[in-house]
């Protein structure tokens, strides 16, 4: 609506406009109110000869002004989210991968990465390696973000890459004994023993016991199905059956706490996106609860919608970290240790080494193998000829030690 309309109908129309005041009708017209509410205000109070012409004409510039704000190219780091959730990676992998591309960009004094190729990746990866230290894990997941730049958002080969790269160390599993297992879980309470105790029973990996949802417990057949492990690949491992009780008193009270959402209008959980478009109402639904949810609600990164996430990890690693420590156990205890503990206790018990892989979930024998280096009925659990001879059985040795010439 141009101000010449205004001028020259706006004056003839007043018999047609009735109640309708002259200073609504030119608000809505000089833009203090929405173009809705313009649309809004003329078509249920009044009828101008004319007026739905033009207001058609508006509605097609306004939409032609849409279209060329859509087409405008996008920022580089929304085009690599949008690539990552093609691909329905994680949260965490999206985030990860941000971050190593923002570092990689500002490395280079903010230089777009089209410009840029194998050279500027191998600078940057030997600065990590060399000036700031990084893991060769942390290295390998910056090389793994780059090539997913350029492979499959700017569809760019950046050849072959030569960086000095930091050598993985090969380190043993820490393994608790199981006087130490039991010392830890007398100074845990509440979920975070429960949690703690499904780690070392069942062999799961903290985030596979953080994201189990209500149907993945089957108390029938003594099962935990866990689903989109590591690898994106299921797998099925034993419930104890000393939690079978615990877990449905949890589950009780979990279930009170997701009425209590549903009644405040709340109660969806996160599901993957092609089951949510299939089934709009499952969120909502007991059987896709969390088994440990957080104790309050949050807003989804991703869509902005308010649900009630899995608790965080943080909570049970603190617990563990402080519970080790009060019972004076020497070792760096973790929740990934009850993992270590549950496939070393079950190798010692002589179940198959396949079985425990299965359990594991391992994609290759050879990682299971690892926990082999603490069984003395291994191959490699070797006596020392030093107690072997006879002096050496009840000897007492003397500090300090007098020097040998």
């Amino acid at each position: 609506l141009t101000i010449d309309y205004t001028e020259s109908v706006l004056p003839h129309s007043f018999g047609i406009l009735d109640g309708i005041s002259l200073t609504r009708f030119q608000s809505c017209i000089y833009g203090n109110f929405p173009y809705n509410s313009l649309i809004q205000a003329l078509l249920r109070d009044v009828e101008i000869p004319g007026l739905s012409d033009i207001i058609k004409a508006k509605a097609k510039s306004v939409k032609s002004g849409e279209t060329q704000m859509e087409q405008r190219p996008k920022k580089l780091l929304d085009r690599v989210r949008e690539a990552i959730r093609l691909k329905h990676y994680s949260i965490r992998t999206e985030q990860a991968y941000v971050n190593w591309i923002r570092r990689y960009i500002f490395f280079h004094n903010v230089r777009h990465p089209a410009e840029m190729g194998a050279a500027e990746v191998e600078a940057f990866l030997t600065h990590l390696a060399v000036n700031e230290n990084v893991a060769a894990s942390t290295q390998n997941q910056a090389l793994s973000a780059l090539l997913f730049l350029y492979r499959e958002v700017l569809h760019q080969d950046p050849g072959p890459i030569d960086a000095l790269r930091a050598r993985k160390p090969k380190r043993l599993p820490t393994v608790l004994t199981g006087e130490e297992v039991r010392q830890i879980f007398a100074r845990l309470s509440g979920t975070y023993l429960l949690m703690a105790k499904l780690l070392y029973g069942s062999g799961l990996r903290l985030m596979e016991c953080l994201r189990l949802r209500v149907k993945d417990l089957d108390f029938a057949h003594h099962a935990i199905i866990v689903r989109n492990g590591k690898g994106e690949r299921d797998r099925v491992t034993i419930l104890p059956q000393s939690l079978v009780a615990p877990l449905h008193d949890h589950l009780r009270s979990v279930k009170r706490l997701h009425e209590e959402d549903l009644a405040r209008g709340y109660g969806a959980v996160y599901l993957p996106p092609a089951l949510a478009r299939k089934y709009p109402n499952a969120g909502r639904e007991w059987v896709w609860q969390y088994v440990f949810p957080s104790k309050r609600l949050s807003v989804d990164p991703r869509s902005g919608a308010v649900r009630r996430h899995h608790l965080d990890e943080s909570g049970l690693q603190k617990a563990v970290r402080t519970a080790a420590q009060k019972a004076g156990i020497n070792k760096r205890v973790t929740p990934h240790t009850f993992r270590h503990s549950f496939a070393t206790h079950l190798l010692e018990a002589g179940y198959d080494i396949r079985t425990v892989q299965e359990l594991l979930g391992h994609k290759d024998v050879k990682t299971t193998m690892i926990y082999t280096h603490v069984l003395n009925r291994s191959g490699l659990a070797v006596r020392s000829p030093l107690d072997s001879q006879p002096e050496a059985r009840g000897q007492r040795f003397q500090y300090p030690l007098p020097l040998t010439p």
